[in-house]
């Protein structure tokens, strides 16, 4: 559709679902949509508004709302979703037409045409929330609405991965007659065109979702409704999937409790695991507003004593593995350039970085984490870190912690010398884990700019259709991230969903973006 070459080595590998520990999801037979499914998740929307969001809000966004193109099963290039077809009109990726479905219309019956779709877009630029998706769109100039139903992207420079920035969650098509043109929805209600409506939400608790009678788009709901419930710890969600209070848990589960419930299943018990192969990845951001954090002998001392496989081995337990660069295995780019310049780590080594830089050890550090994000296992992965730092008598590092929407507002606001954060890929491309981390606003919310990186590497690859031809930008990318140490990779993820045995769907419903595909879950109704 976009003329463009597709990675089948990453494609294969991003939409590949293998089974954990030989547990396997037994195929059902469904007999038409079904009601009453229940999802578990650690995972709260920070805003129901897309405008504000670069998180794991997209969670909801995709089941709610539409965008123009987005990923269905199995594809790892953007498919029309709204849009009946799009497609770059000229030779040099600068203008970019789609063409929406006829009919089209929000839940609450108001007409979606091209025109929403301009307004939706143009909301993002000018609320331009601090941290927020319109760092996705620095490469667009203007939007406009040709017809009813033909919308034209003008770029202001060449950029191939548009189509795929058009199907991330944060791009979803608004209704201007209940979103404000220049601020965000404040009234706690969502209106959308996506699979579901939004029946009701209580933060904190739970989202109850509701088959869209009027959706027009790719996906084709297998249930009649599904509730979410938000839990601020995995241990409470494990326990209502046990107590069949829900019927499937999706991010957060930590690796004791996946060795948990694979032990019950060899029991007998009525569970199954699913896993993702996996492009989550946990990195470390340092702030230059930080004295410390601000010093490179410092960051690079402290990326030289790091422990990624005792941190792996004592915390994930198989679910995740070591990871050195930003752009992680199974994605085209990939390197090892953290191992290549660090290798093993070496508390001597670190040390001689800070001698020769003139800075005294004990180092102090404070380090951030979000307790409700990214599941339990926060807490214990950054005790690990601060153990091996201060065991190495060259940091004192001290821990803080807040639950995510506040920890956003802090990291935003450039509170934090030294935080966490977790990334899940907008698209299945290797820009999406360089780009959206540099420039003056970026996803992590300090500006930073590698000028090689933002003015140089990162448009020469946007002009790369055929986007595994692009590698030798990221690679050259990634060694300049190892020279700033401004960001440090820890480890790349496995999604693993947990679900009672009755339960269908579950190898379907994640797309590239790792977001789960509501849609897709029904009950079992043979064996």
């Amino acid at each position: 559709m976009f003329r463009r070459t597709s990675r089948r080595r990453t494609g294969a590998a991003l939409a590949s679902i293998a089974v954990l520990g030989g547990c396997g999801l037994l195929p059902g037979s469904g007999s038409g949509p079904q009601q009453g499914i229940t999802v578990g998740t650690t995972s709260e929307p920070s805003t129901l508004d897309p405008a504000a969001s670069w998180d794991g809000s997209w969670e909801l966004y995709r089941n709610v709302f539409q965008t123009l193109v987005a990923f269905p099963t199995g594809s790892t290039s953007p498919q029309p979703d709204a849009a009946q077809s799009c497609r770059f009109s000229d030779r040099t990726s600068r203008t970019f037409t789609c063409t929406l479905r006829r009919g089209m219309a929000f839940s609450d019956g108001t007409k979606l045409d091209a025109h929403a779709v301009k307004y939706s877009i143009d909301r993002i630029v000018r609320i331009n929330v601090k941290a927020g998706p319109k760092g996705l769109l620095s490469s667009l100039d203007t939007v406009t609405a040709d017809d009813d139903l033909t919308v034209t992207f003008h770029l202001n420079k060449p950029d191939a991965t548009f189509p795929y920035v058009l199907g991330a969650p944060a791009m979803s098509i608004v209704d201007p007659a209940t979103y404000p043109a220049d601020r965000l929805r404040d009234d706690g209600g969502l209106t959308g065109s996506g699979p579901y409506t939004l029946e009701s939400y209580k933060a904190g608790d739970r989202a109850v979702l509701k088959k869209n009678i009027g959706y027009q788009g790719f996906a084709q709901p297998q249930n009649d409704g599904v509730t979410i419930r938000y839990f601020h710890d995995s241990t409470t969600m494990v326990d209502a999937l046990k107590s069949k209070r829900i019927d499937l848990t999706y991010r957060g589960i930590t690796a004791d409790e996946v060795e948990d419930i694979r032990q019950e299943k060899a029991a007998g018990k009525p569970f199954q695991l699913i896993e993702n192969t996996g492009t989550e990845i946990r990195f470390l951001v340092f702030n230059p507003k930080d004295p410390h954090a601000a010093n490179a002998a410092v960051r690079r001392a402290v990326a030289q004593v790091v422990d990624r496989d005792a941190l792996v081995a004592k915390v994930y337990k198989g679910t995740a593995e070591p990871l050195y660069s930003m752009v992680p295995t199974g994605v085209n780019g990939h390197t090892t350039s953290f191992f290549d310049t660090f290798g093993s780590p070496s508390v001597p080594k670190a040390r001689d970085i800070l001698r020769k830089a003139g800075v005294n050890a004990p180092v102090p550090l404070t380090f951030w984490y979000t307790t409700d994000r990214y599941g339990s296992s926060m807490a214990a992965e950054f005790a690990e870190l601060k153990r091996q730092l201060d065991g190495s008598g060259l940091f004192d590092v001290t821990l803080k912690s807040r639950p995510w929407k506040t920890y956003t507002q802090g990291f935003q606001a450039g509170d934090f010398p030294v935080f966490g954060r977790g990334w899940f890929p907008d698209f299945p491309d290797p820009d999406n884990f360089i780009a959206p981390f540099v420039g003056e606003e970026n996803a992590v919310g300090t500006p930073y700019e590698p000028r090689e990186i933002t003015t140089r590497l990162i448009p020469q690859s946007r002009q790369i259709s055929d986007r595994g031809a692009a590698s030798r930008q990221f690679e050259r990318a990634q060694d300049i991230l190892v020279d700033d140490v401004r960001l440090l990779p820890l480890w790349q993820g496995k999604l693993c969903i947990a679900a009672s045995d009755d339960i269908a769907g579950g190898e379907r419903a994640l797309d590239p973006q790792t977001v789960l595909q509501l849609w897709e879950l029904h009950r079992k109704t043979s064996w």
